[in-house]
């Protein structure tokens, strides 16, 4: 155990960078105004962890699915092609990107970020991320 954890790299973080919709909301009722106000808390706060650890692949993982979520499809790709850049294992990537694409209408894109992807997955050995990228390739490509 102790030399799976000796490769392992320990990053301090500041409390700030812990999302905030982590804590409580008070239940099911939160308000829209709340939600919107968590959203952009994590979003700063995903921000404030890639500006200590640019490389941080699940970080900047976050931040992009978050920037999709929240609508802004430039700047969500933009973090997905960082992402890939930096580390072109992270196959998820490939799959949130071409979904973030197809939803812009940016099919032409999307396939190609899923053929990308199938080639990265199928390097990993990711069978199940191959077959749903597959799978998507295939309802665009009708």
């Amino acid at each position: 155990m102790k030399q799976a954890a000796a490769g392992l790299k320990r990053c301090t973080l500041p409390v700030s960078a812990i999302a905030a919709n982590y804590a409580n909301q008070n239940g099911a009722g939160a308000e829209q105004d709340s939600a919107q106000s968590s959203k952009m808390d994590k979003i700063a706060g995903l921000k404030e962890i890639l500006e200590l650890d640019p490389n941080n692949s699940f970080a900047r993982y976050g931040l992009a699915m978050e920037l999709a979520g929240s609508g802004d499809t430039d700047e969500a790709l933009g973090q997905f092609d960082t992402l890939l850049a930096n580390d072109p294992g992270y196959t998820a990537g490939y799959f949130m990107a071409a979904q973030t694409l197809a939803t812009a209408g940016r099919t032409p894109e999307a396939v190609a970020r899923l053929k990308s992807g199938i080639e990265s997955a199928a390097r990993s050995g990711n069978r199940h991320a191959a077959s749903e990228m597959q799978a998507m390739l295939d309802e665009l490509d009708r």
